[in-house]
């Protein structure tokens, strides 16, 4: 005979499993959804800040850092020295810390950026 031969046949009753067969559903842990809400931006000429759903993202320069919420042990802001600047700071679950300086035009900017910044954390992280 020419050609391949046959296969041999397995035992009767057994067979491939069925196409896309899977015995067990995926249970993948997810993130949990943060509902949409305010958002926060500060901005100068080189840096900025943005607090927002999906969490902290520090532009500085022209390199960005993104830090969902769920890497985000706690986030800190504060007054630079000549009290015109917002020095904002993510500390990772792992321990290290990502800080980013942004320059207010005046004084009064700055004290408003505190009020929305603190608005703004405090409904992504009303815990932290």
């Amino acid at each position: 005979m020419y050609g391949h031969p046959s296969p041999p046949a397995g035992p009767p009753g057994f067979g491939p499993p069925p196409p896309a067969y899977t015995p067990y559903p995926s249970y993948a842990p997810s993130a949990p959804q943060v509902p949409p809400g305010p958002d926060f931006l500060a901005a100068d000429r080189h840096n900025s800040v943005v607090v927002d759903a999906s969490g902290v993202a520090f532009e500085m320069r022209g390199l960005t850092a993104d830090f969902p919420w769920p890497v985000i042990r706690s986030v800190h802001y504060r007054a630079g020295a000549d009290e015109k600047v917002l020095m904002v700071a993510v500390v990772h679950v792992d321990g290290r810390v990502f800080e980013c300086l942004v320059n207010a035009k005046r004084r009064e900017e700055l004290q408003q950026w505190f009020a929305e910044l603190a608005a703004v954390l405090g409904h992504y992280r009303p815990m932290g």
